[in-house]
């Protein structure tokens, strides 16, 4: 059987399966979630050729494997129910391969008895209190952010600073993916290529003290997989600290927006900070009332 590290790796968070029938019930409800999962899914919407002889309704188990970057063998063990150790590496690469959304997701999560890293998972920390702040600063666009770039929080104006934050899946919700992949960030950012060299450098600092954490090993793999131009920076060994510094954005909808940067950190030792952008200019500051305008309009509408 060819296997992989991410397929036996040992999961910390993951919770030992309750000895008996209860776990032995979790395993089979896994497995059918997995095939149901799996079964809905046509070949042409992952990019692969039908066929003529496809009797399997959806994906095939090797598809599934392939496209997960597991083993096959190890895959088709998963849906036999057998008592196999899963690690959330492999549950988010799932979870993806399978398109599953958010209570999806979350379903898969629970019947391994795995903790999801991702920040649609939970936004610790994110109090009533912080979302209040994050709406009186309108129109100024402001977000609750860790030292990961997981998006936690945000308000209306920072949802549409960058095409539309909403549209986007919770677990996609960071700013490293969104710089790295997004077309509507890249439209948006003036200086890209200065910001994802000083947002790689930003995040291989922070890592320093997460090294061996499930969700920085997730996010290095997937911006790497996806992205030539982060495998570049990434290599490039470069650190930076945290620091305010003026930013410009080409917004779709109100023009150029040039805006100061500033962190205000919630939690030093988690990194939790809230990220503010106020008006460099006059125009700027016009722009963002209309910004504003734009981003209540969208909100009502939704």
């Amino acid at each position: 059987m060819t296997t992989t590290a991410q397929e036996t790796t040992p999961l910390r968070q993951q919770a030992a399966p309750a000895p008996g029938r209860g776990a032995d019930i979790r395993r089979h409800e896994l497995a059918a979630f997995l095939r149901s999962r799996r079964e809905r899914i046509t070949p042409e919407e992952v990019g692969l050729p039908r066929g003529t002889r496809r009797r399997t309704p959806g994906l095939r188990r090797e598809e599934v494997a392939q496209l997960s970057a597991v083993g096959v063998t190890w895959y088709t063990w998963l849906e036999q129910a057998r008592d196999i150790q899963v690690s959330v590496q492999v549950l988010d690469a799932l979870a993806r391969t399978l398109r599953l959304d958010g209570t999806e997701r979350a379903h898969l999560f629970q019947l391994a008895e795995a903790v999801d890293p991702t920040p649609a998972a939970s936004c610790t920390g994110v109090t009533p209190a912080l979302h209040e702040m994050l709406r009186a600063l309108e129109p100024l666009p402001a977000s609750v952010q860790n030292s990961r770039y997981d998006i936690l929080a945000y308000n209306r104006t920072y949802a549409h600073l960058m095409g539309d934050l909403d549209a986007v899946p919770p677990e996609d919700r960071n700013c490293m993916i969104l710089v790295y992949t997004s077309p509507d960030w890249r439209r948006s950012i003036v200086d890209l290529e200065e910001t994802r060299r000083l947002m790689a450098a930003k995040l291989r600092g922070s890592m320093a003290g997460h090294l061996a954490e499930p969700a920085w090993k997730m996010l290095v793999k997937r911006l790497a997989a996806e992205s030539a131009e982060f495998r570049e920076n990434w290599e490039r060994y470069e650190v930076v600290d945290l620091r305010a510094r003026t930013k410009r954005f080409l917004n779709p909808h109100v023009g150029l927006l040039t805006l100061e940067h500033t962190d205000l950190f919630l939690n030093p030792g988690s990194g939790a900070r809230m990220v503010t952008y106020v008006p460099a200019d006059d125009d700027t500051r016009e722009r963002l009332e209309k910004l504003y305008d734009v981003a209540r309009a969208a909100s009502s509408n939704s």
